[in-house]
């Protein structure tokens, strides 16, 4: 059995895509009506930059998405791979947006359009430079979860934001409580390393960019998901819609429970894992958390042909 997985922020570079723009109308066609759903030119950002630009959350959620949404259709319309083996689609944080277009649960444009409100919305709920995030090495989920609940009467907010891999989990919240928290963890000899984003991702103080997204992907269309896709609030299937939007929604401000989606695939069979869009970084998390297992991700044409070798076998 197989899985196919889409990434989230932290996976954008300049230039992504490129070699599947140049070698697919297809794809310029994704890009030509990412453009034209918001107004102006995602595809140069993705294409040519700045990184500065890339980096801006509003811009950076739709441009993972297109890329992996044109990687897949290739795979899909070009390459006429089959996908009949692949018993579950996962995407982390805005790559569960990824995976709900691939599944025909969600149109293109919608997505595109709600994932650039996310992002403006995620990006204006917390003033620039209050918020941070935390990569925690080596530790366990739930020692670190003990560790916050001991530090409880500390004042602000430090939550786990994603819960990665074995041994990677991702803390969020306020710059100074946060602060407080790293200099536990250096007391302790545990490896934490402070993260380059502009706003504290997937914790509570996420709530007031849940409550403007609420209407706009309430006001949505989904449909039921021709895959199952293992959502991320939960790390549970859910195939009815208005359920997928509610906990789209609660997504926002939730832990992405990641590492436990992995475990729930791999205990019902699945034993290839295959990234879909820019980098490496959940076929590293795979490979952290499960062994005996095959990790795969499609970043070039070379990696496509590499699959479906594979998939012959």
């Amino acid at each position: 059995m197989s899985a196919l997985l889409f990434p989230g922020q932290g996976s954008q570079v300049v230039g992504m895509g490129l070699e599947f723009f140049n070698n697919f109308d297809l794809v310029k066609k994704i890009f030509k009506e990412a453009d034209e759903k918001l107004k102006y030119s995602i595809s140069k950002t993705i294409l040519e930059g700045p990184a500065d630009k890339l980096q801006l959350t509003q811009n950076t959620q739709p441009a993972i998405l297109t890329v992996s949404y044109s990687i897949f259709r290739v795979l899909k319309d070009e390459f006429g791979f089959d996908f009949s083996s692949f018993q579950f689609f996962a995407g982390h944080s805005l790559g569960e947006y990824s995976a709900l277009v691939c599944s025909d649960s969600l149109n293109f444009d919608d997505a595109i359009y709600l994932l650039y409100e996310r992002g403006k919305a995620m990006q204006e709920a917390v003033p620039i430079g209050k918020g941070s995030m935390i990569a925690i090495l080596g530790m366990k989920t739930d020692e670190i979860l003990n560790l916050i609940q001991s530090q409880k009467n500390e004042k602000g907010t430090c939550e786990i934001a994603n819960d990665n891999a074995e041994g990677q989990v991702i803390v969020s919240g306020n710059k100074e409580r946060l602060e407080t928290f790293q200099k536990i963890l250096k007391e302790k000899k545990i490896k934490s390393i402070p993260l380059k984003v502009s706003a504290p991702f997937h914790c509570s103080l996420m709530k007031p960019a849940a409550n403007i997204m609420k209407e706009k992907i309430k006001n949505t269309k989904f449909k039921e998901p021709q895959f199952k896709i293992i959502n991320n609030v939960n790390a549970n299937v859910e195939t009815d819609p208005e359920n997928i939007k509610s906990l789209l929604i609660e997504q926002i401000f939730s832990t992405v429970r990641w590492r436990e989606s992995i475990l729930k695939m791999n205990n019902s069979s699945v034993k290839n894992f295959i990234e879909i869009g820019p980098g490496k970084v959940l076929t590293g998390m795979v490979k952290r958390t499960l062994k005996d297992v095959n990790s795969f991700s499609i970043n070039s044409i070379a990696d496509i042909k590499n699959l479906e070798n594979e998939f012959k076998k």
